[in-house]
């Protein structure tokens, strides 16, 4: 994968990981992984507005039997739970800086080839001067498909599917004392998920395409082009709709997750914390720690690109 494509990917992969304000506490952090979320059986029995499998499908063009190079990845959930020096299960440990709060996190998985996988369950805890943090996540089954067939002289259709297949959801105390079953659910889910295809010798026809609309159904993951255009090698699919050759802004220092990345009002708002509330940024997770500590590092110089830049629309065929 070529660093452009992979800077999206990794874009997408986290977005809407963690909202402004970037803390536990937050109403509209309490319901994590709101895109690309493919569920576990039994939750889309009762809820088939969430699937538990999604597929994309695209076109290429080759003059033989294409080699096509598919790649799943998803977040998985992981939940941090806090125990003070007695055991007792606290929701916080420590204050200011050395504030600690039980939340959920999430690590990045990763499934490059085509098969059946699963990842076992597991459990890692880290003692403190404070208490001990336990890190725990649960099961998850699931399956990656590719299917290359003939479409017509030198055009061949890619079919990749993408299904959880975890049908034993372990019963899991901590989740439910979120107060919802979607966060037990989601503790056996493929969180943000998304795919990159790849191809050697040919290339895949844009998805804005004529004989890529008529021919190609989508199913929950939207296939674009990626890299430096014109190259043809990569398609990234998830469920967020991008343009041809999406790009990141060079005038971004860093993710903030949230929806638009309207990076300069974030940025304002983080600046405008009280103390207090920038302890639990701080504590709710590595990453709004980085956010945190980044932006409170911004040079005005670098405020000031935020701003604003006007640029040529591109046009993609």
């Amino acid at each position: 994968m070529s660093d452009a494509a992979r800077r999206i990917a990794d874009a997408i992969l986290y977005e809407g990981y963690l909202l402004w304000p970037y803390r536990a506490s937050a109403p509209k952090n309490r319901q994590r992984w709101t895109f690309g979320c493919v569920m576990p059986p039994p939750w889309t029995e009762e809820h088939p507005e969430e699937p538990s499998s999604v597929s994309t499908e695209v076109l290429v063009e080759c003059d033989r039997q294409p080699v096509v190079q598919v790649c799943l990845r998803f977040l998985h959930s992981v939940r941090r739970q806090l125990f003070d020096p007695s055991g007792a299960a606290v929701d916080r440990l420590g204050e200011g800086d050395a504030l600690l709060v039980s939340a959920t996190e999430a690590t990045e998985r990763e499934i490059a080839a085509p098969h059946a996988f699963q990842v076992a369950p597991g459990l890692a805890r880290d003692i403190t001067p404070l208490g001990i943090i336990e890190r725990s996540w649960r099961a998850v089954h699931g399956d990656l498909a590719l299917v290359v067939a003939p479409l017509a002289a030198g055009i061949w259709h890619v079919r990749a599917t993408v299904a959880n297949t975890t049908i034993a959801m372990a019963a899991d105390s901590h989740h439910a004392a979120d107060g919802t079953a979607r966060a037990h659910a989601l503790s056996h889910a493929l969180c943000s998920a998304h795919l990159v295809l790849q191809i050697d010798g040919g290339g895949f026809i844009s998805p804005l395409d004529a004989r890529a609309a008529e021919a190609c159904t989508q199913h929950k993951l939207w296939p674009v082009l990626v890299g430096e255009s014109p190259d043809r090698s990569t398609v990234f699919a998830s469920e967020i709709m991008l343009d041809q050759y999406p790009q990141i802004a060079p005038e971004s220092t860093g993710d903030f997750f949230d929806g638009g990345e309207i990076d300069q009002l974030l940025a304002l708002n983080i600046m405008a914390l009280t103390d207090e509330e920038r302890s639990e940024m701080r504590a709710t997770d590595p990453r709004s720690r980085a956010i945190l500590e980044r932006t409170e590092a911004m040079s005005s110089d670098a405020l000031m690109r935020l701003h604003g830049t006007m640029r040529d629309k591109q046009t993609s065929s």
